[in-house]
């Protein structure tokens, strides 16, 4: 088991926490800032919008973008979440609400790693408390036997808590955190004490807009919230950016050997992703019908990511169409018999009659069967 420590850099470790990763540009910005900043943030509204924007200080330290789309979006979310309500982040799959979060806390709090995550068998006690139950049945109801969860932790460390997923989460159990939000108090009524939030603490949760109807909001927990919808990217250079950006920090994380700029082929899949997704080719000339699945941003850096494993492992180093035309089809076909359809006839109606395309077409004929 790994603990993340103060001085550790998560060098060592798979996927570090945005914390550790961006250590430097944190440091950076705390320097730097010297605008009025909320009771316990680490640095002010403007300093936490430049590092999620990027952007450059004036002694020349570059802030890389953690995520790209609208300002506006991100700064009402960083107000949001310098009054007493807690922030929603709603958005298809895949397009950075996790990643927003993460980077919101790390930025904020200098930690991210207070998190629930949701799922329809998330319980009560991981939103309030949970007991030590050995200790709890030797020695009765203590503060010792009380298992605080990370909302309450982030309550006692004004921190930011998180809730990944949070319409997963059954009804009953999210209405936990209606007196969290409203009152800011935490009962514990075995006790007879309450954990008071001190000033710091709020709370960002995530829900996918496909997961409505799952486990709806109630009207008092919704209050709670401001809502903030993150968008698909709106252009093609748009989303090629935010690919070709994620792909080289995960292959950098994943240690794979580098390879020669591979732009043509990250824009084809990304090309290809947006024109099923929208149910059109990007000229706007021919209909499409679009499959199952999300085809977002985040599946176009997989398949793009596996892409180059394979050129660096099994090919010359270069990533070519067949290095991606397996991922792809992986993407796009979800439901073996009504993806295939969309896929073969998108592949024959549009891919086929791309003359420079002739090398991905021949790729994903072979890997289509």
């Amino acid at each position: 088991m790994t603990i993340p420590t103060a001085g550790s850099t998560g060098q060592e470790v798979l996927r570090p926490h945005a914390e550790q990763s961006f250590a430097a540009e944190l440091a950076a910005l705390t320097a730097a800032d010297d605008r009025p900043r909320p009771p316990a943030w680490r640095l002010s509204p403007w300093a936490v919008t430049t590092y999620l924007l990027g952007g450059v200080l004036p002694d020349g330290t570059v802030i890389s973008p953690k995520y790209i789309g609208p300002r506006r979006l991100v700064e009402v979310a960083v107000a949001t979440l310098a009054t007493d309500r807690a922030l929603l982040l709603l958005g298809s799959p895949g397009t950075a609400k996790t990643w927003v979060s993460e980077h919101l806390a790390a930025a904020i709090s200098g930690r991210s790693t207070l998190l629930v995550q949701g799922t329809a068998g998330t319980a009560e006690e991981a939103i309030r408390y949970g007991w030590n139950y050995a200790r709890l049945l030797a020695e009765g109801p203590s503060a010792a036997a009380l298992v605080p969860s990370p909302v309450m932790n982030a309550m006692e460390q004004a921190s930011i808590a998180r809730i990944e997923e949070l319409t997963r989460i059954p009804s009953d159990v999210q209405d936990a955190l209606i007196t969290v939000l409203s009152e800011k108090t935490l009962p514990v009524p075995e006790l007879g004490i309450e954990v008071q939030a001190r000033q710091g603490f709020n709370v960002i949760a995530t829900a996918n807009d496909r997961d409505r109807g799952v486990n709806e909001l109630s009207s008092a927990l919704r209050r709670r919230f401001n809502t903030v919808v993150l968008p698909l990217p709106a252009s093609e250079d748009e989303e090629v950016d935010i690919v070709t950006r994620r792909v080289a920090q995960l292959g950098a994380a994943l240690e794979l050997p580098p390879v020669p700029p591979a732009a043509e082929e990250i824009r084809r899949v990304v090309t290809v992703f947006r024109e099923l997704r929208s149910g059109q080719t990007s000229d706007g000339r021919t209909r499409l019908k679009s499959p199952s699945g999300t085809l977002s941003p985040a599946e176009a850096i997989s398949v793009v990511t596996h892409g180059i494993a394979l050129a660096v492992h099994f090919g010359d180093g270069q990533l070519r169409p067949d290095d991606v035309a397996a991922g792809i089809l992986g993407a796009v076909v979800k439901d073996p018999v009504a993806d295939r359809a969309v896929w073969t006839e998108y592949l024959e109606a549009v891919v086929r009659e791309r003359r420079d395309w002739a090398p991905f077409y021949r790729a994903c004929r072979e890997v289509s069967g």
